[in-house]
């Protein structure tokens, strides 16, 4: 038969797409077989994973082909303003824009500790989907495997009590790996997730950290009570002398990759949390003997060969805690490029050079809050006291140490502020069941976040700046004809602001009494020779830019009750155990108890810091001298301030409790309150007590309880210098 060359034409095309496609197809398959694993013995079919590690580095599937990542991500909590974590009261909205700024920000990469809600994976697919639709990359997770922290609490083994603790978790792990898949659905269960889980984002998995930071308690007691369950060989991982707890972990593990292969035929790089306290390092001049009581090493875990995706090490490590990166020798002399010293850089190459798989930094951070626990005595970085530029700064310089140590990544702690949060030396001092309804400065853990939650819907209702304007509809609290008063509150601080004619900032003082609580406090201030209208339990003191202060009436120190009454880490003082001395002490937090550091027997006082110390400056977030820290500002014969509530003994600020008379009631307590009373008095540089004994004049001030809080959110000062410096880190 004649062929026409029209269909020769034709016939010739066709063949050369045919041969495209075959080409196509091997090279498609050429890569699948890189990402699949042929060897498992339990499925006929190949299994998938879009993530594995090498010694040192993540690898990511991207069309087709492997891609070695650097990790540059944050740690998203559970948390929001007027909500618990177990509440999981984010929204859609809310997720969706937030992985809109963290993507911005150039990070590839968010962790999640536990399961969340089906507006969070809804979120996540959605926008990873919109993302590579517009030629972006998605944003990866991390997703954890939580801990029954009761459990842990009562039963102390986590093979106790017929291995419940061990049996949840493996329950936890069949239910996270149904919802990552978009195949689940969770009940009502108070305190926990629930809903309808459709969305798969199984592809976006880039790893799996399982457990939570393991008291070492709980380490070694599950050691101690099962010595014979020191080894286990499962489908894809075993132990090779391992504890009891090491063998606990591994268990976990092979359920999990077992499970999401049986079931999905997929498979992802596996981590189980750690952090320095229970790290497999010796740490000698450690003074808490817990934090370096136990090790957990999961160098004792290994895997076969039917587990392609690898295991990673993974570590919360920050620059101030435990006090090992203040003391251990080889750290604090260890000198990085620039020539300073670096314990922080010295800890994560020895951490590196122990482990023969990458070791991911999951968590580090810097609270940028006013109040303070602790702090690193050779850097300077802190554990609160930190303004949000400085936040910045030095959580990139964390993240350079990260990438020079040749270490996987790092996740920033944390997204967003989160307002339930409590901290050491100050959680006596508020009520647990309201910290989600206000805003605590003086609790550093709740200022972790490069997003701020301020309060105010969509801003705050005063700014330390100097401008005023925030003050224009406001009618003084007191005011007369050289001095107006003005007062005003929200979730986070009660603001004043003075005008006072002739006022020389430098050199006048200005005194303000308030007035919290009945039926105690001075009715003067035997310093300056003040005397007052109504018992002063607090005095504000602004005397120039560097020596302004909240002081508190002795007999309602709560430093020197818990430290020196309750405890005996602090000498008494007999007069401060008296109403009405007229004696003011400066408002106190503490840093750390006596210890001894061992082999070098230095011994380390009780220590504290007054943060009732009042920082001036401008305190806008738009003004380009903005300082977080700024407690006050002078402009114009003008000065307004803002008071952490804390300061003032608040408790609960939205139904108005404050702390009790200590004394008799023996402990620290909640009282309700009305409302405060506020006074002003000028003292012009050279007054004599004399010419200041007419009494001040003190004016009640109220405001309205609220059961839900106002907030709104800000970008800090932190998220853009990361956003800089992810930029350029690959």
């Amino acid at each position: 038969m004649k062929i026409s060359s029209k269909n020769y034409m034709y016939g010739s095309i066709i063949i050369i797409i045919l041969i495209a496609i075959a080409y196509s197809s091997i090279f498609i398959l050429k890569n699948k077989i890189n990402a699949t694993d042929h060897s498992n013995p339990t499925s006929p079919m190949a299994s998938e994973y879009v993530s594995k590690v090498d010694g040192n580095s993540f690898n990511v599937l991207e069309n087709g082909q492997w891609t070695k990542t650097f990790i540059k991500g944050v740690n998203l909590g559970a948390g929001k303003p007027g909500a618990f974590p177990g509440e999981v009261a984010i929204t859609y909205d809310e997720y969706y824009r937030w992985l809109g700024y963290i993507s911005d920000m150039n990070a590839n990469t968010i962790r999640v500790y536990t399961i969340q809600r089906p507006q969070f994976y809804n979120a996540l697919f959605d926008f990873n989907q919109n993302a590579v639709k517009n030629g972006k990359k998605p944003i990866y997770v991390f997703h954890g495997v939580w801990v029954n922290e009761s459990d842990i609490a009562t039963i102390d083994d986590d093979f106790g009590s017929n291995d419940k603790i061990l049996n949840d978790m493996n329950a936890t792990v069949k239910d996270t790996i149904n919802i990552l898949h978009g195949n689940h659905y969770l009940p009502v269960n108070k305190g926990h997730a629930d809903g309808n889980y459709t969305s798969d984002v199984s592809k976006y998995v880039i790893g799996w950290i399982v457990g939570i930071e393991w008291e070492p308690s709980l380490v070694v007691s599950t050691n101690e009570n099962n010595a014979k369950r020191s080894h286990y060989d499962g489908k894809y991982l075993y132990t090779v002398g391992a504890s009891p707890f090491e063998t606990f972990l591994t268990e976990v593990g092979d359920k999990l990759i077992d499970y999401e292969m049986t079931t999905y035929n997929m498979q992802s790089p596996v981590a189980f949390s750690n952090w320095v306290t229970t790290d497999p390092l010796k740490h000698p001049n450690e003074p808490y003997k817990n934090e370096d009581l136990v090790e957990v090493n999961v160098e004792h875990i290994k895997w076969h060969d039917s587990y392609k995706a690898g295991m990673f090490a993974s570590y919360h490590v920050y620059p101030y805690y435990p006090d090992t990166f203040s003391y251990q020798t080889e750290y604090i002399q260890f000198k990085d490029a620039e020539g300073k010293p670096n314990p922080y850089l010295a800890y994560l190459e020895e951490v590196k050079k122990f482990h023969s798989m990458p070791v991911l930094i999951s968590e580090f951070g810097i609270p940028a809050s006013r109040g303070k626990a602790h702090e690193n005595k050779i850097t300077g970085f802190n554990q609160g006291f930190i303004d949000e530029q400085t936040q910045g700064d030095m959580l990139m310089k964390m993240m350079k140490d990260i990438h020079a140590a040749n270490l996987a990544g790092g996740l920033v702690f944390s997204w967003q502020d989160e307002w339930f949060k409590r901290t050491w030396n100050n959680n006596d001092l508020d009520l647990p069941d309201s910290r989600p309804y206000w805003l605590n400065a003086q609790t550093n853990e709740q200022h972790f976040g490069l997003l701020a939650l301020d309060p105010g819907n969509d801003k705050s209702i005063s700014y330390i700046d100097g401008s005023f304007d925030d003050w224009a509809n406001d009618t003084p609290l007191y005011a007369d004809d050289h001095t107006k008063l003005y007062v005003k509150s929200d979730e986070g601080y009660v603001y004043l602001m003075i005008d006072a004619e002739n006022y020389d900032f430098n050199k006048d003082t200005l005194i303000i009494p308030i007035d919290t609580i009945k039926e105690q406090g001075n009715t003067s201030f035997s310093q300056l020779g003040s005397t007052f209208s109504k018992d002063a339990d607090f005095v504000v003191k602004i005397h120039g830019p560097t020596d302004s202060h909240v002081l508190v009436d002795a007999y309602y120190d709560n430093y020197y009750f818990r430290y020196a009454v309750q405890t005996s880490l602090i000498d008494k003082t007999p007069a401060f155990h008296h109403k009405n001395t007229g004696i003011f002490n400066p408002i106190r937090l503490s840093l750390n108890k006596s210890y001894v550091v061992p082999q070098l027997n230095t011994i380390v006082p009780f220590a504290g810091y007054e943060t009732g110390l009042l920082q001036y400056g401008i305190g806008n977030p738009d003004n380009p001298d903005f300082n977080s820290l700024s407690d006050f500002y002078y402009k114009d014969g003008k000065v307004e301030m803002r008071i952490p509530w804390q300061l003032l003994n608040v408790m609960d600020p939205s139904h108005k409790y404050v702390i009790d008379d200590m004394y008799a009631r023996g402990k620290i307590s909640k009282l309700k309150e009305d409302g405060m009373s506020f006074g002003i008095q000028h003292i012009k540089m050279g007054s004599t007590p004399e010419t200041t004994q007419q009494p001040i004049a003190m004016e009640e001030y109220s405001w309205k309880e609220w059961e839900q809080p106002t907030f709104h959110e800000r970008l800090k000062p932190s998220y853009y210098i990361l956003q800089k410096g992810f930029q350029t880190m690959n």
